[in-house]
């Protein structure tokens, strides 16, 4: 964790915040205002988009199922000779009070406080984005619906057995994938609206990742999970991550940042 943390500010500082060009031309993400199209015929405006975001959500979930259904047998079929020594040594080496500590901070990941995150997330950005207001909301609602339908597939397929003290931890862990996939899209998100700037995406960057940190070694301390199925939620959760970030760029442009927003507003 403090290596996380000191990566983090040392990339923050070095981090360059250009100048805004003297008489720069608006970033595609905020166009000027369009008059609305009176064809009744016409399918609304946000309808593509929301059909756009609806098939990458989708085929992210896909590709997520298919690629930890690559990685699976080698780690269900091998993984023990890895996790059943680290169960151990954890077990005979694990400090009470500590864990007792760690048990609270644990629920950061939990299905429900997770989704409660997403869900205050959306309420808060739906009214701060500037365009597109839908979009926050619905891309984590996809998002807590392409996790769910996703996971539960590949729980189906291997079915594997966590460890003696959680045996209902299962491949891929699920609190680290929900750390990773919804703190991290909720991040993207915050960056686009309130930063934009190197130095902030390094700070969301870092935070998400410190996170995660924080997640992988809670389950491992608690035993909640297998180390392997641990170190597979983490990639689990940055394969579902990525398309949503994806889609988010496509549907609502690059992103500009703040900087240029109040040099342009100084300007006037």
């Amino acid at each position: 964790m403090a290596a996380i943390t000191a990566a983090t500010v040392v990339a923050a500082r070095r981090a360059s915040r250009p100048a805004p060009a003297a008489g720069a031309e608006p970033a595609a993400d905020h166009p000027s205002v369009v008059p609305a199209s009176t064809d009744p015929t016409e399918a609304p405006g946000w309808l593509p988009d929301l059909i756009r975001l609806g098939a990458v959500s989708a085929a992210g979930g896909v590709a997520a199922y298919a690629v930890m259904s690559l990685i699976g047998p080698p780690i269900v079929n091998h993984g023990l000779a890895i996790d059943e020594p680290l169960y151990r040594w954890v077990n005979d080496n694990q400090v009470r009070p500590w864990a007792a500590v760690l048990h609270r901070l644990n629920k950061v990941g939990n299905t429900w406080t997770t989704w409660g995150a997403a869900g205050a997330a959306a309420a808060c950005l739906g009214v701060t984005w500037p365009r597109q207001k839908w979009l926050p909301p619905t891309a984590l609602g996809s998002a807590i619906v392409v996790d769910h339908y996703a996971t539960l597939a590949l729980r189906h397929r291997f079915n594997r057995l966590g460890p003696p003290s959680s045996p209902l931890g299962t491949y891929p862990a699920g609190g680290p994938d929900r750390v990773v996939l919804f703190y991290g899209l909720i991040a993207h998100m915050l960056w686009r609206e309130f930063s934009g700037s190197e130095r902030g995406k390094i700070w969301a960057i870092g935070s998400v990742t410190a996170l995660a940190f924080h997640q992988a070694y809670c389950r491992e301390y608690l035993s909640k999970h297998w180390f392997t199925d641990i170190l597979s939620g983490l990639l689990y959760g940055g394969v579902l991550l990525a398309p949503f970030i994806a889609a988010v760029r496509l549907i609502a442009g690059p992103v500009r940042a703040q900087i240029g927003r109040a040099g342009s507003a100084v300007g006037r």
